[in-house]
């Protein structure tokens, strides 16, 4: 049987950065089992459709969710990513 998830790698990696904004490429590689510059590539992907802020804090940079957003397929009614990350993310970590 082959290897599957239920949310894709843009969901996972906006997880990753939801619990913690300063998380490194490096780190969101790791945790979903790519390379860095495939994390590089998702993450541009998701701060160019403005689901992901990016800001330079000294050499690293910081992501800022923009939680107002709409999910990109509709489901029903429209859904934010401020509401799925609110099922997805244990709002007392990071």
């Amino acid at each position: 049987m082959s290897e599957w998830n239920f949310l894709t790698k843009h969901a996972r990696a906006l997880v990753c950065i939801s619990e913690d904004p300063g998380i490194s490429l490096r780190d969101i590689a790791t945790a979903l089992g790519i390379t860095e510059r495939n994390a590089f590539t998702i993450v541009n992907d998701l701060n160019a459709a403005g689901y992901v802020v990016k800001e330079k804090d000294g050499r690293r940079n910081r992501y800022h969710i923009q939680p107002h957003m709409p999910l990109r397929e509709a489901v029903g009614r429209e859904q934010t990513i401020g509401e799925l990350l609110a099922l997805l993310v244990d709002p007392t970590s990071g």
